[in-house]
């Protein structure tokens, strides 16, 4: 049992557990035909200094009739200390012990009309002989459409927004200015997509730690996934396209990767770690391509994206 300043671990666990569940059963029923297919793992001994043990559960779906690849995992994983990435802005905590518990998913339509998504959420637990344990929680979604709508970018930031408005007025706008903030990449100078909510080391609420506030948050974050992903799936998928538009997606997928393999705080934290690198790179999309200098014609479907949805704005 938790205090409002301790964490109940076992809580979160069961918590994850069923989100995942409740995520990939939302995702098989609007592909229709393919399904999640689970690689359950183990890592019982530690090999190397920061390498983790712990277990989880990684679920792929590919070739479907509507998610080309996506994965959707969840890891329960421990470590002896905490790696660089985890203790940059926080040095206090180097040297201790920690468990890291959560579910990360990144969907990759074949439609470029439906959004690639991506979302988590997770728990980190720092510990240390004869001290209190120091635990914080983060995650978040994020959208990167290919062509975009703007009321699917309004539905999207608009459930963001519901979704934080019991917890306080000022939640919604500090969270998304963090995920604009996050996903912009810096060596193109545009946004990956049209951003969402992004937190971490979230464990205080007016001041004080509080356990039950923070794990309430991070469940409504997790839940709220699905209620804004789904109904832009379900409006998108059936729409026809080209291989114009099909080109343009993979272009834009380049975009992606360079995130997650440059600046995706969790991806260098579990490549860090010495994590399980299948499950860790399993957010890279099947097919894409790079073009020298490529730019988008003037006026063009293509350049719309650059110009209305990938600046940042106040959808809602």
């Amino acid at each position: 049992m938790s205090t409002q300043s301790g964490c109940d671990i076992a809580a979160v666990k069961t918590f994850l557990l069923d989100l995942q569940d409740r995520i990939c059963a939302a995702l098989e029923e609007q592909d229709g035909q393919a399904s999640f297919v689970e690689d359950a793992w183990d890592r019982e001994e530690a090999e190397g200094h920061l390498a983790l043990t712990g277990g989880g559960r990684t679920r792929v779906i590919a070739d479907g009739g509507v998610i080309e690849k996506g994965g959707v995992n969840f890891s329960h994983v421990k470590g002896e200390r905490l790696p660089a990435s985890a203790t940059a802005t926080r040095p206090e905590l180097a040297g201790r012990s920690f468990q890291a518990l959560g579910v990360s998913l990144v969907i990759h339509p074949h439609n470029p009309y439906v959004p690639t998504s991506h979302a988590n959420v997770r728990m980190f637990v720092a510990e240390k002989e004869g001290e209190e344990p120091v635990w914080w929680m983060g995650g978040g979604f994020d959208l990167t459409p290919y062509y975009g709508f703007e009321e699917d970018v309004i539905h999207w930031h608009k459930t963001a927004k519901n979704l934080c408005e019991p917890f306080g007025d000022e939640v919604f706008p500090k969270y998304k200015k963090w995920c604009d903030d996050y996903f912009w990449l810096k060596h193109r100078n545009e946004a990956r997509g049209v951003g969402g909510l992004f937190f971490d080391d979230l464990n205080r609420w007016d001041g004080e730690l509080n356990f039950d506030k923070s794990f309430a948050f991070m469940q409504a974050v997790g839940n709220g996934y699905i209620d804004a992903y789904v109904p832009i799936v379900a409006k998108r998928k059936t729409l026809s396209f080209s291989e114009r538009e099909r080109k343009f997606q993979c272009y834009r997928r380049g975009r992606y990767v360079e995130f997650n393999l440059v600046f995706d705080r969790g991806t260098i934290f579990g490549l860090q770690t010495g994590g399980r690198t299948e499950s860790i790179l399993m957010s890279l999309p099947p097919v894409v391509h790079w073009d020298y200098d490529w730019q988008p014609e003037p006026g063009s479907a293509e350049e719309k994206l650059y110009t209305d949805f990938l600046p940042h704005k106040e959808w809602v």
